[in-house]
């Protein structure tokens, strides 16, 4: 399965990339004026053209691609022409955080879908399913950027109880643990709670569903407890389309990811990933998407190892 899988994610990330350059090559935006900046209004179109000929801009597209592409397998993934600096050692400097934020915010999602979805399952019709339904149907319908702003509305401006940005504060020397998990409490807690109703109402539907079966009528006739019966055999059965939620739902994850680090300042790749965009930052744009489909595709391929873990039945092809 693991062969199959790596040779499905070659011609993947080869559509990938090309489709980065594709949509980079019909962008009406000038990558030589955009990095003149305000310069560009006032250098000769010699300089400029010098420019485009330094990065082969003018070269045809299947020239640039293969370039980048030999590029790309020596380890070189080109020169950031908005962070005037090499891509790698963007990617280098900023990924951790995004992946510390990402890795957090999943954590807490799957603890707190996991016990409020199975909850709400076991109290079907109740007033604690309904208010969680609708609760979860109105966050789901919120931006998460604006989930961010209100947090920074309440929690950081009107209460005073937590930063409401940056990384550590500003007369910081370093980045402390503490001083670095305080700063995160907001960003964490936003992108957790903008991803969470997805899950909640997933396990919810898929326990209640669970609490019908014969093993768990079974359960529940033999005098078994109420905790053992739902925690025990019905949460347990509904767990396995619930690895296929969390590797599909990933992409998800990485997006509200870009807007939540933007929304609090944070130095991970969403700021650059917003700054690349708007700066025409064809190289780092194309290798920001590599790396998360990369990261999508090893999601998808660890989560179908988990289920053929989990259940001993499934068998691979």
């Amino acid at each position: 399965m693991i062969r199959n899988r790596l040779l499905v994610a070659v011609p993947v990330l080869f559509a990938t990339s090309a489709g980065m350059f594709a949509l980079g090559a019909a962008s009406p935006i000038d990558p030589a004026q955009q990095y003149a900046g305000a310069a560009a209004f006032t250098t000769s179109e010699e300089n400029l053209a010098q420019i485009r000929a330094n990065w082969g801009i003018d070269d045809p597209l299947p020239v640039q691609y293969l370039r980048w592409l030999g590029n790309l397998l020596r380890g070189d993934l080109g020169w950031s022409t908005s962070r005037h600096e090499p891509v790698v050692d963007v990617l280098a400097a900023r990924a951790g955080w995004t992946l510390l934020l990402c890795g957090a915010a999943l954590v807490v999602v799957l603890v707190a879908s996991l016990l409020l979805g199975t909850l709400a399952a076991y109290r079907r019709g109740g007033w604690f399913d309904r208010a969680l339904r609708t609760t979860a149907y109105a966050i789901q319908s919120v931006p998460s950027f604006w989930l961010g702003l209100a947090a920074i509305a309440l929690f950081a401006l009107s209460l005073g109880w937590l930063p409401a940005g940056g990384l550590t504060d500003i007369t910081a020397t370093g980045t402390g643990v503490a001083d670095v998990a305080r700063h995160l409490i907001l960003p964490v807690g936003v992108l957790a709670v903008s991803q969470l109703p997805w899950f909640v109402l997933f396990i919810r539907d898929s326990v209640a569903d669970s609490l019908r079966d014969d093993h768990v009528l079974a359960a529940r006739a033999r005098g078994l407890p109420g905790r053992t019966v739902l925690f025990g055999h019905a949460l347990r059965t509904g767990l396995l389309p619930f690895l296929t939620l969390i590797g599909t739902h990933l992409p998800e994850l990485v997006g509200g990811a870009v807007l939540v680090e933007t929304v609090f300042s944070l130095p991970g790749l969403g700021a650059v990933t917003v700054q690349a965009a708007l700066g025409s930052d064809f190289p780092l744009l194309a290798a920001i998407t590599l790396a998360t489909t990369v990261v999508v595709l090893a999601a998808n391929l660890a989560t179908d190892l988990a289920y053929a873990a989990a259940d001993p039945r499934v068998r691979l092809e």
